[in-house]
C-alpha cells in the first residue's frame, strides 16, 4: 500500500468508523447546520440551491429517465444476507487496482463542468477526494486544467478520463499531458458517440460546455490553441471545440493508438455487453467500467448492475471490472462487489456534496459512504471488502430467490 493510502486508512479523521462516533459524541447541537448523513437526500437539498437549468443538467437523464430509474431499481432487486458471530473486530476496506493500493473500493466518477455548481469546481472535489485518500477521475470537460487539478491534489491519487476528440493530435496531447502531470490511469469513455437526448437540458436550452464552462483542458492545450487565430475570442473557442469534440468513427482497434501515446493503464468506460468487454480487452484495455453513463445517454438502456455479472464472467477474474451508475450508499457498494466488481465509481452524490459545501461537502459524502460500507461489512460478517461474494446476496421477493453465481475468482 502506498504511504498516502496507508495514512488515509489509519488517520482518525478518515477512518470509516470514526464518523459515527464523532457524530454521537457531538450530540444534537453538533448536527445543527450540517449536511445530512442520508446520501439519498442530498439531491433534494441541491435542488433547493441550484438554478433550475443547472440542477436539470446535473440530475437529469436521457428521455423519460427510465435508465436512471433502472439503475436504482437494480440495486433494490438484491437483498443482503448477514452472517452472525463471525468475530469481525477489524474490517479491511483496502483493494489493489491496476497496481495501485487504495484505502477503499471507491473512486470519484468523472463529471464535467463542476464550476457550474460550485465556484471552486474540480479543485475542491480533488481536495475532498484526497482527504479520503480516494482517486478522483478528472473529466476531459473540466473547468480547471488537468495541471491545475494535479497541483491541487498533491500526492492524492488521480485518473484522467478521455473523450477522444476527432483530432488525434489533440487526443495525444491530452493523454501526454495527463501522464506528465502524475495521473496514474486513463479512462476512455466510449458510450458517447453523440450527446444524449436530455429533455431537461433541451427545455432550458442549457449546456455549460457551449458557454465555455468545462473547456479548460482544451483552452490550455497547445494543439488546440495552435488551431485558433491569435485573437480568438470565447465564441471562436467554443466553435472550434464543437468541431473537434466527439468521434463517432472510433472502432475497437483504434485502442492501439492510445497504447502508442502512453504507458499508463487504460480502462474502457461505458461497456454493458460481454462481447464489448472482450473486444476492449482483446484490443489492449487493462480493465473495463460497466456503465450506462448514469442514465444520461440512452433512454431505456439496461441497468449497469444488471450487466455486471455477465461482464465479469466473460473477462474472468484477472481483468479489473468496475461498476458505475446508480451507486448511492455503502450497501450499494457491498452489493456491487458481491456481484463481481473490483470497485465502484461514485457520481452524483459527491457532486451534490460539492454543491452544498465545497471540499468539505465532498469529504462528508465520502466519509458517510465509507462509514456505511464499514458498518455493512461488520453486519455481513465479512472482515474484508475483497471477501464479499454472492453468498451474501439473495434475490428480492417474499420468498427470496436464487443467489447469483457470478465469479471466477477476482
Amino acid at each position: 500500500m502506498t504511504e498516502h493510502a496507508r495514512t488515509a486508512v489509519q488517520a482518525g479523521p478518515t477512518s470509516p468508523s470514526d464518523l459515527v462516533r464523532e457524530i454521537y459524541l457531538a450530540g444534537p447541537e453538533g448536527r445543527k447546520g450540517q449536511l445530512t448523513t442520508d446520501l439519498t437526500a442530498l439531491e433534494d437539498a441541491a435542488r433547493q440551491v441550484l438554478p433550475p437549468e443547472v440542477f436539470g443538467f446535473v440530475a437529469g437523464g436521457s428521455g423519460t429517465g427510465a435508465t436512471g430509474r433502472a439503475n436504482r431499481d437494480a440495486f433494490d432487486q438484491w437483498r443482503l444476507l448477514p452472517r452472525m458471530l463471525r468475530g469481525c473486530t477489524r474490517r479491511d476496506l483496502t483493494v489493489d487496482l491496476l497496481g495501485q493500493s487504495l484505502p477503499a473500493p471507491v473512486l470519484l466518477a468523472p463529471i464535467s463542468a463542476q464550476t457550474s455548481v460550485h465556484s471552486e469546481g474540480e479543485i475542491a472535489t480533488v481536495q475532498g477526494a484526497a482527504d479520503a485518500g480516494l482517486p478522483f477521475v478528472l473529466s476531459s470537460y473540466s473547468s480547471h486544467s488537468l495541471e491545475e487539478v494535479a497541483a491541487a491534489a498533491g500526492p492524492g491519487p488521480r485518473w484522467f478520463q478521455l473523450y477522444w476528440p476527432s483530432d488525434d493530435e489533440l487526443a495525444a496531447s491530452l493523454v501526454r499531458r495527463a501522464e506528465a502531470s502524475g495521473y496514474t490511469a486513463l479512462v476512455l469513455t466510449v458510450d458517447n458517440p453523440s450527446v444524449g437526448y436530455r429533455p431537461a437540458d433541451l427545455d432550458h436550452g442549457y449546456l455549460p460546455l457551449v458557454r465555455g464552462t468545462g473547456l479548460a483542458n482544451y483552452t490550455s492545450d497547445p494543439v488546440f490553441r495552435a488551431a485558433l487565430p491569435p485573437d480568438a475570442g470565447p465564441d471562436a473557442v467554443v466553435r472550434h471545440w464543437a468541431q473537434v469534440n466527439g468521434n463517432p468513427s472510433l472502432v475497437w482497434d483504434r485502442l492501439s493508438r492510445l497504447r502508442e501515446w502512453t504507458g499508463l493503464p487504460v480502462v474502457v468506460k461505458g461497456v454493458l455487453r460481454p462481447d464489448d468487454a472482450l473486444l476492449a480487452v482483446a484490443n489492449g484495455a487493462d480493465g473495463v467500467i460497466v456503465s450506462n453513463h448514469g442514465g444520461r445517454q440512452l433512454d431505456g438502456a439496461a441497468a449497469s448492475l444488471d450487466c455486471l455479472p455477465a461482464v465479469r464472467a466473460a473477462v474472468g477474474g484477472s481483468v479489473p471490472v468496475l461498476l458505475d451508475s446508480g451507486v448511492r450508499t455503502g450497501t450499494d457498494v457491498a452489493k456491487a462487489l458481491a456481484l463481481g466488481a473490483d470497485a465502484v465509481l461514485l457520481g452524483r452524490p459527491y457532486l451534490y456534496g460539492l454543491t452544498l459545501d465545497g471540499r468539505a461537502g465532498v469529504r462528508h459524502v465520502l466519509r458517510c459512504l465509507l462509514a456505511e460500507l464499514d458498518a455493512a461489512l461488520t453486519q455481513l460478517g465479512c472482515a474484508s471488502a475483497r471477501s464479499l461474494g454472492p453468498e451474501i446476496l439473495v434475490a428480492a421477493g417474499p420468498l427470496g430467490g436464487p443467489r447469483p453465481t457470478v465469479r471466477q475468482g477476482r
